[in-house]
């Protein structure tokens, strides 16, 4: 049978800002997952099946992306982090099971590694000590949809599907790829992301030495790795490298999974990481 779960829409005041999150009701644990660099909260609408009622999931759109506020600076690793800290704190928890895709894989390593006492254990989705060395050229076609205005919805989602990652369509993307842009007159969309804030937190990822400050993590924690090519004829985390963050950190496992950095969230990817996120969480404490 499935499952139809309870979901609300919320926002919290933090830092000077409106942070908007989504709140996946159930009576079990808390688990925050952390979106990517262009996401929004609805990059995980295609886990949350299989992850209730287990846990209670919170889904939010961290600063300059989806329903939250997006100021004209202030996008550091630290401050993004400090959202999710006021949020947990906001939650009535002291600590929490942290999992984060991508950009939000690189946020929960930071809060894992600089905010110890928040983390339970650590579920990171397709990042690590770095990326493919040519990422920046494999996410272009990514970038390149932001700050431009579609004619309609539907012709956004065609432009969408010629991405070369999106090598099937779930029925699930929908909700993720709607939740992506504003309304503007006359039917035209436009994403609500933008590259000021996609550079300001790029260069802010890129400040950070990555290997030194993951090799510090001291919580359980499991990488699930994309095996498929995401674009340019290569993985955007390339297992050997995911496998070398895993080998650096105190108490780590690895998991391999069906689809590319993107469609690992969909379809039979989904299920995987879903049964890997069940199998990890319900282990050995941290």
């Amino acid at each position: 049978m499935e499952h139809i779960h309870t979901k609300t829409s919320n926002y919290l005041a933090v830092n000077d800002i409106n942070i908007h999150y989504i709140d996946h009701r159930s009576d079990g644990p808390i688990l925050i997952l952390l979106h990517g660099l262009t996401a929004n909260a609805h990059a995980f609408d295609a886990l949350i099946d299989g992850l209730q009622p287990s846990y209670r999931v919170i889904c939010p759109d961290l600063r300059g992306n989806g329903l939250s506020d997006k100021p004209a600076f202030c996008y550091t690793v630290e401050e993004h982090v400090q959202d999710i800290i006021a949020l947990i704190e906001h939650l009535g928890e002291k600590k929490v099971y942290i999992g984060g895709h991508s950009f939000g894989g690189y946020l929960a390593f930071y809060m894992a590694a600089n905010y110890p006492h928040v983390v339970d254990k650590l579920v990171i989705l397709d990042a690590a000590k770095s990326m493919n060395p040519i990422a920046p050229q494999m996410l272009s076609k990514a970038i390149s949809r932001l700050d431009s205005v579609y004619p309609s919805f539907d012709d956004y989602i065609a432009h969408v599907k010629k991405a070369p990652y999106l090598d099937f369509w779930d029925h699930a993307m929908l909700s993720y790829y709607r939740a992506d842009v504003e309304d503007l007159p006359k039917g035209h969309v436009k994403p609500r992301c933008n590259i000021m804030a996609v550079t300001e937190k790029s260069m802010a990822l890129a400040s950070i030495e990555w290997p030194d400050l993951i090799k510090e993590i001291e919580h359980h924690t499991i990488l699930i790795n994309a095996l498929d090519n995401y674009t340019m004829g290569e993985p955007l985390l390339p297992e050997e490298i995911a496998k070398e963050t895993v080998e650096m950190m105190k108490n780590a496992k690895y998991a391999g999974v069906d689809g590319n950095h993107q469609t690992m969230l969909y379809g039979n990817g989904a299920k995987q990481v879903v049964a890997n996120i069940e199998g990890f969480l319900t282990g050995n404490k941290s």
